[in-house]
């Protein structure tokens, strides 16, 4: 009987441990969001207002700011990147958009399990059709026309820099409503040969303006292939190695991308490779960069460099897309840029 009462006393203690545990961790995490939705000085002035994807010469992105506003879709002028910006009500984690046409992907962490979805937005960002997503939102993109919509989730691990992951992308075709769940079921050439394997993975599409070509991430037994895709013939072919997040230049001649500098880390070059020739240029900015970059212009890219001391912000950096010049800081507090 002694042993069962101190079973039992060990397992109430226990119980009161765990659950106090628990609790403290519950109001950490209610103590950094209200420190998230407390405004900072010296942080850019945010006001809510309407942000509209027909709106030029913006540019749009999710705020990262602390405040209210925080992860809201917003845009400032293009002319004016770091003036005033307009916040929507639109939360997202991942935004893109193209001629009046949004995704925005979306992740609620949820009591038991995270709740994640993609929201097919018109220009005055209403939602036109949801989608529920089997991961954490990781890369989205738009087509120039506005025709298709794609986006990548992880379905396990965390990032790109983990040794084991997997990863599903869709295309979805706005006009008909049609969406192809997976890439990973379009057929490859690898090296000039018919390629089938169990470990594919694809992410990070760019579209072209044909309405049909994409180019897109293709991973499989360690290695890191740029593709060329037909959207009609669900077919890619590969093109380069160690190519990630590709993005394709305005005027469809070059794509920018993330280069893996070593092996097996999370360390990343950002170049421009001329689809011509095959030809790689790196750019001026030497830091890591794990991001899928926008093309502001023909000249010019945009992406998301953390926030320094600030755990889950980032900042939008430019750098000219020829390898000259020098990084500069685009927007404070922002991520997921798409010009408008």
């Amino acid at each position: 009987m002694t042993s069962l009462r101190r079973r039992l006393f060990i397992l109430a203690a226990a119980v009161l441990v765990l659950a106090g545990t628990a609790t403290g961790m519950v109001l950490r995490a209610a103590d950094r969001a209200d420190r998230a939705d407390r405004p900072r000085s010296g942080d850019p002035a945010v006001r809510a207002g309407t942000v509209t994807l027909g709106q030029k010469d913006r540019l749009a992105f999710v705020n990262q700011t602390a405040g209210p506003h925080r992860s809201a879709v917003a845009s400032v002028p293009s002319t004016d990147p770091g003036g005033e910006r307009t916040a929507s009500d639109l939360d997202c984690v991942r935004f893109y958009a193209a001629a009046g046409t949004g995704v925005c992907l979306q992740s609620d962490p949820g009591v038991l399990k995270q709740g994640n979805r993609a929201l097919l937005l018109d220009s005055r960002l209403r939602t036109r059709r949801t989608f529920a997503l089997a991961g954490t939102p990781s890369r989205a993109r738009v087509s120039p026309s506005g025709r298709f919509a794609a986006w990548t989730v992880f379905v396990s691990g965390e990032s790109y820099a983990s040794t084991f992951f997997s990863t599903r992308t869709s295309i979805l075709d706005t006009r008909t409503g049609r969406l192809i769940p997976s890439l990973e079921t379009f057929a490859i050439t690898l090296d000039g040969e018919s390629y089938r394997a169990a470990d594919v993975n694809f992410w990070g599409v760019t579209f072209a303006a044909d309405d049909d070509t994409f180019y897109a991430t293709l991973n499989t037994a360690d290695k890191t292939y740029l593709v060329r895709g037909s959207v009609s013939g669900q077919s890619v072919t590969t093109l380069t190695e160690n190519v990630e997040c590709p993005s394709l230049s305005p005027d469809g001649t070059r794509v920018a991308f993330k280069k893996r500098v070593l092996s097996r880390t999370d360390l990343w070059r950002e170049y421009v490779l001329d689809l011509r020739t095959l030809r790689e240029t790196p750019l001026a900015e030497r830091h890591s960069v794990d991001d899928q970059a926008t093309w502001l212009d023909d000249d010019t890219l945009a992406y998301a460099l953390p926030t320094d001391g600030e755990v889950g912000s980032s900042d939008l950096w430019s750098v000219p897309a020829d390898g000259t010049g020098s990084p500069r800081r685009l927007i404070t507090g922002a991520s997921s840029p798409a010009p408008l």
